[in-house]
Parts: C-alpha cells; sequence; structure tokens
C-alpha cells in the first residue's frame, strides 16, 4: 500500500510552501528519513523526509508548485526496501577500520576521562552521519 507524502506543519504564522526541488526522481529506491524534496517558505527552507523506506512511486506536485500545509506531495510505494536499505551494511563497514586504531593504545597509561571496562579503555566510535 503506498504512502503518502504530504508537507508537514511549516509553523505558526506559515500556511504554504513552494516545491523547491526534488532530491529523488520516480523509481528510485528510498531509505527510511532520507530527504526526498526540498520546500521553501519566505522564512524557511526545509527538507522532507521519507516515513517509510521504499520506491518513490509518484511525484504529484512539481518543482515551482504552491502547496499547503497536508496537501499531498508525492507517494512511496513498497518495493526497492532491500535497495533502499543496501547502503546501511556500507556504513556498518566503516567502523571496521577503528580496531585497528584501538590497537595503537595497547600501553595503558593513567585514564584521561575516557570510558573504562574492566580497566581497559574502550574507544566510542561515531558513525558518520549523511
Amino acid at each position: 500500500m503506498p504512502t503518502d507524502i504530504v508537507v508537514p506543519a511549516l509553523g505558526e504564522s506559515v500556511s504554504e510552501a513552494t516545491v523547491a526541488q526534488w532530491l529523488k526522481k520516480p523509481g528510485e529506491a528510498v531509505a527510511m528519513d532520507e530527504a526526498i524534496v526540498e520546500l521553501e517558505t519566505d522564512k524557511v527552507t526545509l527538507e522532507v523526509n521519507a516515513s517509510e523506506a521504499g520506491v518513490l512511486a509518484e511525484i504529484v506536485a512539481a518543482e515551482g508548485d504552491n502547496v499547503e500545509v497536508g496537501a499531498l506531495l508525492g507517494r512511496i510505494g513498497e518495493g526497492g526496501g532491500a535497495a533502499a536499505e543496501a547502503p546501511a551494511p556500507a556504513a556498518k563497514s566503516e567502523p571496521a577500520t577503528p580496531p585497528a586504531a584501538e590497537a595503537a593504545p595497547a600501553a595503558p597509561s593513567a585514564p584521561t576521562g575516557g570510558a573504562v571496562n574492566g580497566g581497559e579503555a574502550v574507544d566510542v566510535v561515531v558513525p558518520t552521519l549523511r
């Protein structure tokens, strides 16, 4: 069942926006929370993110169209979920390099405020956000 992409609440005194740019094209895989369209108001430019993974099935509001809060922008269809989630394993493979960095401080010295696990320093790796 398709999921509607709608114009979110834009603020107290803002009731409409302009579709600035579609970041995805119909037929392209979309990951959950991925930015798919940019909207502009007289006060701000904002991205609308996908509420679920799938494929951008349809664009209803074209670039340059004025849309009101709650208006239908497009639809996300089922399928392509595996393709949309494919970047996730690649992101998980990136932290494979820090073990080499962990091996570098082999001779523990005085604690420097890092996390401690049974007397050993533990590095906490923050993934790269895109």
